[in-house]
């Protein structure tokens, strides 16, 4: 059966509907994105085409239109990606944040978790140079349920977890379960699962030591970023650091961090007022 192709219609009402509730830009000529990624979705509610799907969403089925949002959102994760932002936090960054702590936990927030790898790598950083230190309390959030669902389980098939996580690493803090690896439960204690729409305005929380928003910006346009930008520098503890993709800045969007380089990687901290913009 020959599949028809998105209309520009089409693509034009998922894109809006995307941005509007997730803040997700799709750029022009992803209409094959937007087909592998949805097709799935019509195929499994016996509709022969992403354009009938779309049509059962414009009639006003919300569990599917939450369903479409969900595919949508970018899930592209693995462990100690980029290893050196992990190599800075472990040497440069995490050791005096522990000792100005003063024996109080550090919150550590992996603000777009997707499926959780992120937010276990810092677990493992943690639990491997700093426990002496209290346990951290790691905050994973997304936009996609489906993907939370995966942090709370701790489950990893082979392939994940050979992307990115040492194998002396996986023998010390997974268990193997048949084809799959699950995180042991002293370590998944420590991380704590909520859904958060990034666009929202950002829920009453604790001021985090160490944001990680990595990869995330680049997929919002730029009122969006300033805006996730100014609620990001709301929650973040004095002195503590924003951690971004390698291809992402604040310049342009916010006057309100002062970046710091650490080798090749650059983190931001909150800028002092009395400093002024430079």
């Amino acid at each position: 059966m020959t599949v028809p192709d998105l209309s520009s219609a089409d693509f034009t009402y998922i894109s809006r509907i995307v941005h509007d509730h997730i803040g997700v830009a799709i750029p022009a000529g992803k209409e094959y994105l937007v087909q592998a990624r949805l097709m799935p979705i019509a195929q499994r509610e016996g509709l022969d085409s992403v354009g009938a799907l779309l049509d059962e969403i414009r009639r006003g089925d919300i569990r599917l239109r939450d369903d479409a949002i969900d595919e949508m959102a970018t899930k592209e994760t693995f462990f100690f990606r980029d290893v050196r932002p992990f190599d800075a936090l472990r040497t440069d960054v995490l050791p005096p944040l522990v000792a100005s702590a003063m024996g109080r936990p550090l919150r550590i927030w992996s603000a777009a978790a997707a499926t959780g790898q992120e937010a276990y790598s810092m677990a493992i950083l943690m639990a491997e140079y700093f426990a002496a230190s209290p346990r951290p309390h790691i905050l994973a959030t997304d936009v996609s349920r489906h993907a939370l669902a995966r942090v709370e389980t701790g489950t990893y098939r082979q392939l994940e977890v050979n992307r990115g996580l040492p194998a002396q690493l996986l023998i010390k803090y997974f268990v193997q379960d048949g084809r799959n690896w699950t995180v042991r439960d002293d370590l998944r204690r420590t991380v704590r699962c909520e859904w958060l729409n990034l666009i929202d305005r950002f829920p009453p929380m604790h001021l985090q030591d160490v944001i990680l928003l990595r990869n995330v910006l680049t997929y919002f346009d730029p009122p969006t970023r300033t805006a996730v930008l100014g609620e990001v520098a709301r929650v973040l503890q004095p002195g503590g650091f924003l951690l971004l993709g390698a291809t992402e800045s604040t310049y342009g969007l916010s006057d309100e961090f002062e970046p710091m380089h650490f080798g090749t990687t650059v983190m931001y901290q909150l800028r002092n007022p009395a400093e002024g913009t430079q």
